[in-house]
């Protein structure tokens, strides 16, 4: 029997697996299956994870560069993932002692600031356009509070596609009856990911992640290769702000806080440059998991 070694984190209840690109996993597909399984995976607090980061570490570049790929638990690798990037950040600080780290995804690269209250990484900038979504090749426009099998929804790249739903409450929503209908539709290739949001009011001299913050959001997301909801997703809290932008909801481009169910992350998303995400990051625990033959 092969064993590797792994590490688990999380990123505001986003849980991943950490392995190093070089060990001896020939079916990332299977391990992946194997080991994210949230009835029969890796044990700790939670059964499973929500994909494997195998990385690969360049601690001589200055920054320090890792190289990101994320299978998720049905075999296939996501361009991006935000907190996935924030826990790869946190592993090669965690390695190398750097704080600045340039991680490398599908979707291309992304800086990250590892520090003891949490972790930013820049997002790139979201894109409504057909082409990057990606939808359909004859829909004409950006796909904008259109409905969408019986789901008004936005449709925003942020390193990964997700069609962004307002909704009065997110929790009043049966999310896994109604995304999967969403997350196939025909307007989408590739697929999407399915992000409810709804806004939260802040009480007077409230912040929503910063001093002066205007608003803030909770959100729920059905994630695309997990095929089921995940308790925070960080691409899916950049396409919230970035599609509430875009329908006029809000304005500001200063820190907006966006609370999955598995804690507090803070978004910028401004007119002329990348956005970013900020969040906690935990490490859990080592582990040696056997390689599937």
């Amino acid at each position: 029997m092969t064993t590797v070694a792994a590490e688990k984190y999380h990123g505001t209840e986003n849980d991943f697996l950490v392995v190093d690109a070089d060990a001896p996993v020939v079916d990332r597909a299977a391990f992946a299956a194997t080991h994210c399984d949230r009835e029969t995976g890796v044990g700790g607090e939670r059964t499973g994870a929500d994909g494997v980061l195998f990385c690969s570490l360049d601690p001589t570049a200055s920054p320090v560069r890792v190289t990101m790929t994320l299978v998720q638990p049905d075999g296939s690798i996501a361009e991006m993932c935000g907190n996935g990037a924030r826990v790869t950040a946190t592993w090669a600080a965690r390695e190398t002692g750097a704080r600045e780290v340039v991680v490398e995804t599908p979707a291309g690269d992304r800086r990250a600031v590892v520090r003891s209250g949490g972790v930013t990484v820049e997002m790139g900038r979201p894109s409504f356009d057909p082409a990057d979504v990606p939808l359909t090749h004859d829909h004409a426009g950006p796909l904008i509070e259109a409905d969408v099998e019986g789901l008004t929804v936005t449709a925003v790249n942020t390193g990964v596609p997700h069609a962004v739903a307002f909704v009065e409450d997110v929790d009043a929503v049966d999310l896994e009856t109604l995304a999967p209908p969403v997350r196939h539709a025909d307007v989408f290739p590739e697929g999407t990911n399915v992000t409810l949001a709804s806004r939260v009011d802040l009480d007077d001299g409230a912040t929503a992640g910063a001093p002066g913050a205007p608003e803030a959001y909770r959100q729920r997301t059905y994630e695309r290769g997990v095929e089921g909801e995940t308790l925070a997703c960080g691409t899916g809290a950049v396409a919230v702000v970035a599609a509430a932008k875009r329908t006029g909801r809000l304005d500001a481009e200063g820190p907006i806080r966006v609370s999955p169910p598995g804690g507090d992350l803070v978004i910028v998303v401004p007119d002329d440059g990348p956005a970013t995400l900020t969040g906690p990051v935990e490490r859990e625990f080592d582990v040696d998991l056997e390689v599937p033959a």
